[in-house]
């Protein structure tokens, strides 16, 4: 079964919000083994919401319309719908005091405008409001069907789940389509997306000619590494995500041969989940030296939940005087391996932990001693292993530069704790 999502907003096109209920919905969808091969995103014209649901409507089973259901003029979403269903509107008495009896319920008087809420399609059932004041909508459009719900993600995300998901797979019970849609996502760091793209060039060539059913693609994430997504359909979960986990070996050694340990997380891993799930197996704890990063690198280790089980803390030394005397660098540069590799030395001491973790660099626009913009030095002390640095050479601007050196530095101490 095909299904578009079309989110409604001129705001959507101008960047004020991001389009998260797409995202959301074609996780879902494809969850439930519901196809996703188109997206549109128009903004509150008439004519233009028109056009861009009859093209929706022309090549999929169903259309997901999100947005447009409020009670502004600039709301017309329903007024769109109906227009294509080839119906008037009517107002539901009933479901204007529905609504007025939540403004009520917050001690509040309902604005007339509110009213325009209860305006449905002939012919269309309302799918029942529980968390706003705008009921989303089911409308019939021959054999097809049009669902609209509220832009708000709260909103639209307990009518998706109480009452779309439901008679989407009704629907498609009832024409004898069944399975579901698996994927595995396969997280990378080290490596460009056309270096992978050729590391699995005879696999490409393989489910070429003897396709299998499975895909993969690259997925480009800048400062979260290249994504490498293994998906599949099978007649149930279970089928499906053995053959994705069979695609996911092949794929997992053919990267291993050509780059070694890149791959660092699955799915939604992030590279400090990576790290934390290695102190907390091996019982070490982190301390952390930043200089280029600011504090980064610290932040992103207490995002995780429980990180004060593994993570003792975080010496922010950006001003030179302050690596001298908080971390006993050797006066002198201190964009060099030998300072990175005391500022990780002088964090065990300093912050009492099992290990550390140091950065060190150059974010630009300017270069500091003798070093060009993008060269950061990233420094590891370990048991068992004397302390090291690495130098490192990032692209982009300061922003960019600061951000790679967070997620590199960790990639760094992620394969020196695995040895």
């Amino acid at each position: 079964m095909r299904v578009e999502v079309l989110a409604v907003g001129t705001e959507l096109l101008l960047g004020q919000i991001a389009n998260t209920n797409a995202a959301w919905l074609g996780e879902q969808l494809a969850i439930s083994g519901i196809d996703v091969n188109y997206g549109q995103v128009v903004g509150d014209n008439h004519a233009r919401i028109v056009r861009a649901l009859r093209t929706a409507l022309a090549r999929n089973d169903g259309v997901i319309m999100c947005g447009g259901l409020g009670p502004t003029q600039d709301d017309i979403t329903r007024e769109s719908i109906a227009e294509v269903m080839g119906v008037e509107l009517e107002r539901q008495a009933a479901l204007v005091e529905v609504i007025a009896t939540m403004f009520r319920s917050r001690n509040r008087e309902m604005p007339e405008n509110n009213a325009r809420q209860a305006d449905v399609p002939r012919g269309a059932t309302i799918i029942e409001q529980r968390r706003g004041t705008a009921p989303g909508l089911n409308c019939p459009v021959g054999a097809k069907v049009v669902y609209a719900v509220p832009g708000v993600p709260y909103e639209m995300s307990e009518m998706f789940e109480r009452a779309i998901l439901p008679d989407l797979l009704t629907r498609l019970e009832a024409e004898g389509r069944t399975g579901t849609i698996v994927s595995k996502v396969l997280r990378t760091w080290g490596a460009s997306e056309s270096g992978l793209a050729e590391a699995l060039d005879a696999r490409f060539a393989e489910l070429e000619a003897e396709p299998t059913g499975v895909t993969i693609a690259f997925l480009a994430s800048g400062i979260e590494g290249i994504k490498v997504r293994i998906t599949t359909r099978g007649a149930d979960r279970s089928t499906a995500e053995a053959m994705v986990a069979a695609e996911e070996g092949i794929v997992r050694r053919a990267l291993a041969e050509r780059f070694g340990d890149i791959i660092f997380g699955v799915d939604d891993e992030t590279m400090e989940v990576a790290v934390s799930k290695l102190l907390l197996d091996r019982g070490l704890t982190l301390g952390v030296a930043e200089s280029v990063t600011g504090g980064l690198i610290a932040s992103r280790l207490v995002d995780i939940p429980g990180a004060s089980a593994f993570f003792r803390g975080g010496v922010v030394a950006y001003h030179s005087q302050l690596k001298f005397d908080l971390l006993e660098v050797t006066p002198g540069p201190v964009v060099s391996a030998q300072a990175a590799t005391e500022m990780a030395v002088g964090a065990l001491a300093a912050l009492g932990s099992d290990c550390a973790v140091s950065v060190t660099g150059v974010a630009g626009p300017d270069s500091q001693d003798g070093q060009p913009p993008g060269t950061v030095f990233v420094g590891v002390a370990i048991p068992g292993r004397e302390p090291f640095a690495t130098e490192l050479k990032l692209p982009g601007d300061r922003a960019r530069v600061r951000q790679y050196a967070v997620i590199s530095a960790l990639d760094v101490l992620r394969r020196s704790l695995q040895g």
